[in-house]
C-alpha cells in the first residue's frame, strides 16, 4: 500500500529527505510546507534538488498540509533554535491523526527523565486522541548512539562502558544558524553560545544517554557536561563565513551518563574548522570525519563509521544518513501503536525498495 506523505522543512536534512520521499515507490508525496517565502510556489522536485517535476508546489501553511489528511508527515523544520514551535507543530499533526517522523523536536527522541512529565503527557494525549505516533531521529543524536550500540550489545556477555564518538571537520558544513548561533563558531571564546549554556548539552544529548540506559538496563544517576574550546590562531574562511582570529575554531565536548562517580555512557564530540587545530584531540578514522562506537565489556568493540557519498563530503554524507534514517522509518511509524515511539520499540528498519536494478544509473537516490 502506498503511504501518503507530506513534508515540512527543506533545509540541510529536509532537502535530501524530501528527495527520498519523492524517489521511493512506497510513498506518494501529497504536500510540502516551507518557511522561506522565496520557496513558496516552487515544485517539490526543484526543492529536493531533483530533475523531476512532481506537480506538488510548496506552501507556507501547515493548516493546508493538515487538511490533506496524509498518513504521515516528515518534519525537518529547524528545532535547535525554535524547540517550542517545533513541539507545537508536531502536537498539531499527531492530534489531527497524522503520524510524524523527523529530525525535530530533538527532545522527543527519548524524552523520559529529560523533559518534564507534563510535556510528555501532552504529546501522548495528542497521539492517543489522533491515533498517531511520532518518531524523532537522526545521526547524532540518532542511530550512532542508539541503534548501533544497542545492536552490538546483543552479542555481549557483560557491558562496563559505552562511548559514542563524532569527530568531524565542519568547515564545509553549510548551516549558519547551527554553526554561529548554536555552536558559537567564530565568536570570542569567553562568550558562551547556546549549546554550552548550562544544561543544554545534557538536554540535547540526554535523550541518547537515557535511551541507551533504558535499553541496556544501566542505572544512570545523573548526566554531566564538559567542554573545551579552542580559538583560531589567525583568521580564515569556512563555508558559512569568516572566522576571525581569536574566534572559536574548534571544540570538544562530552555528555556523561554517570553511575555513581563513573561515566558509563558517554557521548564524545570533537569538532574542528581546520584539520591542524588541536592535534592532541581525537582524530577521525577517515579524512574529514567519522563516527564511532566503543563498548568495553566481554567482548569489547570499537567500530568506526565512515560515511561517504558520491555527491559530497563527509558532512553531506552524514546529513544524507539522517535523511535516510527518517524516510526509511515511515512505514514502521505508520504501523506503530499511537504515542512517542523510539528505537527501543520500533521494529528494525531496512532499506527496502531502494535497489535501483542492475541497469540503473549508479549514485542516484536521495541526492
Amino acid at each position: 500500500m502506498t503511504i501518503r506523505v507530506v513534508h515540512i522543512g527543506t533545509g540541510n536534512v529536509g532537502r535530501p529527505a524530501l528527495a527520498g520521499v519523492i524517489t521511493n515507490p512506497r510513498f506518494a508525496l501529497a504536500g510540502v510546507c516551507v518557511s522561506n517565502p522565496e520557496k513558496v510556489g516552487k515544485d517539490a522536485g526543484e526543492l529536493a534538488g531533483l530533475d523531476v517535476t512532481t506537480g506538488i508546489t510548496a506552501t507556507d501553511s501547515l493548516d493546508e498540509l493538515i487538511a490533506l489528511r496524509p498518513d504521515c508527515a516528515v518534519y525537518c523544520a529547524m528545532g535547535d533554535t525554535r524547540p517550542a514551535e517545533a513541539f507545537a507543530d508536531c502536537l498539531r499533526l499527531v492530534a489531527a491523526g497524522i503520524n510524524v517522523v523527523g529530525s525535530a523536536p530533538g527532545m522527543l527522541q527519548y524524552p523520559w527523565q529529560v523533559i518534564p512529565d507534563k510535556y510528555i503527557a501532552r504529546v501522548e494525549e495528542a497521539c492517543r486522541r489522533g491515533g498517531a505516533s511520532i518518531f524523532v531521529t537522526g545521526v547524532d543524536p540518532g542511530f550512532v548512539n542508539d541503534l548501533i550500540p544497542l545492536v552490538l550489545s546483543g552479542t555481549c556477555q557483560r557491558i562496563e562502558r559505552v562511548r559514542c564518538v563524532e569527530i568531524a571537520d565542519y568547515a564545509t558544513y553549510d548551516g549558519s544558524t547551527v554553526m554561529f548561533d548554536v555552536m558559537g563558531f567564530g565568536k570570542p571564546v569567553e562568550e558562551v553560545p547556546l549549546l554550552f549554556q548550562p544544561g543544554v548539552l545534557a538536554a540535547a544529548w540526554g535523550t541518547a544517554i537515557r535511551q541507551l540506559a533504558a535499553g541496556l538496563d544501566i542505572p544512570v544517576d545523573r548526566i554531566e557536561e564538559w567542554h573545551e574550546r579552542e580559538p583560531a590562531p589567525e583568521g580564515f574562511d569556512v563555508a558559512v563565513g569568516h572566522i576571525a582570529k581569536g574566534g572559536m575554531a574548534a571544540v570538544r565536548f562530552e555528555i556523561r551518563g554517570m553511575v555513581g562517580d563513573t561515566p558509563v555512557i558517554v557521548i564524545d564530540h570533537t569538532t574542528r574548522l581546520r584539520g591542524d587545530l588541536r592535534p592532541d584531540w581525537p582524530q577521525p578514522a577517515q579524512p574529514g570525519g567519522s563516527y564511532g562506537v566503543e563498548i568495553v565489556g566481554e567482548p569489547s568493540y570499537r567500530v568506526d563509521i565512515c560515511p561517504t557519498s558520491g555527491h559530497g563530503d563527509h558532512n553531506y554524507a552524514a546529513i544524507l544518513a539522517a535523511a535516510g534514517r527518517i524516510v526509511n522509518a515511515i512505514p514502521a511509524v505508520v504501523a506503530a501503536r499511537p504515542g512517542i515511539r523510539t528505537t527501543l520499540d520500533l521494529p528494525p528498519t531496512f532499506g527496502r525498495q531502494l535497489y535501483p536494478g542492475p541497469n540503473a544509473a549508479r549514485g542516484e537516490g536521495f541526492s
